[in-house]
């Protein structure tokens, strides 16, 4: 089972980049994050045809996320993180495919810091956190799926300073990120690919693409129910270069059957 998460930064816009991968990649299960749409835009037509079910959850101009699977139909379980009932912005799914339960995760970007926007990023962080540890209490194979607009570690980031104070990688961020990894999930790049460079996000500006100036900040975390199963994890890079791209390239996981 190919598991993979994908910013697609508008689904329509790049509808043609995400329907060639997925001929390519041939995903079992895909989250989508960015989906730029609302739920009445969101192309199902297209997705179906190309041998997808889908769930989602749309937000006019910004946020919305997704979930895809292959020659199968998603069984929705959650349209919202919970724990705040006045949030309203269209940052998580999460359904049941194959006898996993999957999520698509966005995360806020928390830009700028401090103020605000980086509060509300660290308070969702939280959130993920208390909803997380009830799904590893529960015992069930899951995967945390998503864009966390975090990049772990300095290797996470190609060398520079000029990231130094984007929420991105701030100490608490990096923090956030890791208390969530060590109630016991298994971050699938990191675990195949201990010591190896790996982006999942190229920034449009600055000539980021070509110089390989990126950031992972796209993963898959396994519960410990379902970490026994990884096989192989990477990144769809290449897609990366195609025209009309978005910043971001598909990460996956294969898992073993059980």
């Amino acid at each position: 089972m190919k598991v993979a998460t994908f910013n697609i930064n508008n689904i329509n816009r790049r509808l043609p980049n995400l329907l060639r991968w997925l001929r390519a990649a041939k995903p079992d299960v895909v989250a989508l994050q960015e989906l730029k749409a609302t739920d009445a835009e969101f192309p199902i037509t297209a997705i179906e045809k190309a041998g997808y079910g889908a769930v989602w959850r749309g937000q006019k101009i910004w946020n919305g996320v997704a979930i895809l699977a292959r020659n199968a139909e998603p069984v929705l379980t959650r349209t919202e993180l919970p724990g705040d009932r006045g949030d309203h912005e269209a940052r998580y799914i999460e359904a049941a495919v194959r006898g996993v339960i999957v999520t698509s995760i966005y995360l806020p970007n928390g830009n700028p810091q401090p103020g605000p926007k980086f509060d509300y990023k660290l308070a969702w962080f939280a959130r993920l956190k208390r909803h997380a540890k009830t799904l590893i209490k529960q015992n069930l194979p899951v995967v945390l799926a998503g864009d966390y607009n975090v990049a772990p570690t300095p290797l996470d980031i190609y060398p520079t300073k000029s990231w130094d104070m984007d929420a991105l990688i701030q100490p608490k961020s990096r923090s956030a990120f890791a208390s969530l990894v060590a109630q016991g999930w298994c971050d699938a790049i990191r675990e195949t690919h201990p010591e190896k460079r790996i982006y999942t996000f190229w920034d449009y500006k600055r000539n980021r693409w070509p110089r390989d100036a990126g950031l992972r900040l796209d993963h898959l975390l396994l519960s410990p129910a379902l970490a026994p199963r990884l096989a192989k994890a990477g990144v769809d890079k290449t897609i990366r270069g195609e025209d009309g791209a978005s910043d971001h390239a598909p990460a996956w996981a294969v898992l073993r059957d059980r």
